[in-house]
């Protein structure tokens, strides 16, 4: 049975993640775009993505959006380097969200999909399977050509932040505030948080977010959450959408905050060479205020030797074309 459909509102639309924030971060006022144009030339263009991205569609564009799980460039000093870890201990990079941003240049209308990282799909142009984060490995534009052949969805733009760009933009518009019912703690990580409200700095958000051995304190007693990596997505979900709302107070209201986010991530953020991140800022907007379809990938689970995957299920075909821009958009199912 698949486990897909599709998720309105404040619980699908914190998965958008490190990316989709990012261009949140950048439209506070007009005088950001003034203000940070020599930023703008600092920000990294991705030479292997952009090779393989798809020539332009009719009526649309689609844009990959990676948040990078790298610990490239991670200093042992740091004050959360037991949250993000070494590259000895996690080597390479890694993808912790993938997501695909369609936008309907008629309308203006947009709509997002994510794909699991345990999917298990073809590689590139087929010559090897393996799970998709595999592809990410491998290289972006592996990356980018198997979303695109093996889902037959183009990919015209490529967008990536990485853990380090997800600290600064919290602390540039001064901290997030979570709420959670209880007490909360990671002792492998040193991790605490009381029950009720907290303003969260990046460091601590980052901690909060990526936790693997969270525990919360239910009638006077430490409980490990069992639910492993579905638990750390809902922790993360709870933490962007947030993050999101604190972004559109803080930065709009303020174009010194919204220049200073924009300033602070630009070194930690990787775009193909075409992409303007003011533009694609002002299509991703209606995201944080729900005015947005949003779909999740229908999958199931398989086995592939000794390892659990997930696999695209046949439900997923309408959502699919959808994206691909070969079918209308699938009706809305609210699973709140």
């Amino acid at each position: 049975m698949s486990r897909s459909k599709t998720k309105n509102g404040r619980s699908y639309k914190t998965r958008l993640a490190f990316t989709l924030f990012l261009a949140f971060s950048c439209l506070g006022a007009l005088q950001i775009v003034v203000a940070t144009k020599s930023q703008l030339a600092t920000v990294r263009r991705d030479l292997a993505a952009t090779s393989a991205l798809s020539a332009p569609s009719s009526g649309f564009e689609n844009y990959l959006l990676v948040g990078s799980d790298s610990r490239e460039g991670v200093d042992p000093n740091d004050s959360d380097f037991a949250t993000i870890g070494s590259n000895d201990e996690v080597s390479g990079r890694r993808s912790d969200t993938l997501m695909v941003f369609h936008y309907d240049i008629a309308t203006g209308s947009g709509a997002l999909i994510s794909f699991p990282r345990d999917l298990w799909v073809k590689l590139g142009d087929g010559q090897k399977a393996g799970r998709i984060n595999t592809a990410y490995q491998l290289g972006t534009d592996v990356l980018v050509r198997t979303i695109q052949n093996e889902f037959g969805i183009p990919i015209h733009h490529y967008l990536e932040i990485d853990f380090q760009g997800f600290k600064g933009l919290v602390d540039s518009i001064g901290g997030v505030q979570i709420c959670t019912q209880f007490a909360s703690r990671d002792k492998h990580t040193g991790f605490f948080m009381p029950g009720g409200c907290h303003n969260l700095n990046g460091v601590r958000a980052l901690a909060f977010a990526r936790s693997r051995f969270f525990e919360t304190k239910v009638k006077n007693k430490w409980q490990i959450d069992g639910s492993s990596d579905i638990g750390r997505s809902k922790r993360q979900r709870q933490f962007i959408a947030s993050m999101l709302n604190s972004a559109l107070t803080r930065v709009i209201s303020n174009p010194f905050v919204a220049s200073s986010a924009f300033v602070g991530a630009t070194n930690s953020i990787i775009t193909d060479q075409n992409l303007v991140l003011t533009e694609f800022a002002k299509k991703v907007k209606p995201a944080a205020q729900g005015a947005i379809s949003r779909y999740s990938l229908a999958v199931y689970g398989d086995q592939v030797g000794e390892d659990s995957v997930l696999r695209v299920a046949k439900d997923a075909a309408p959502v699919l074309a959808f994206f691909g821009g070969t079918g209308p958009a699938p009706e809305l199912l609210d699973e709140n």
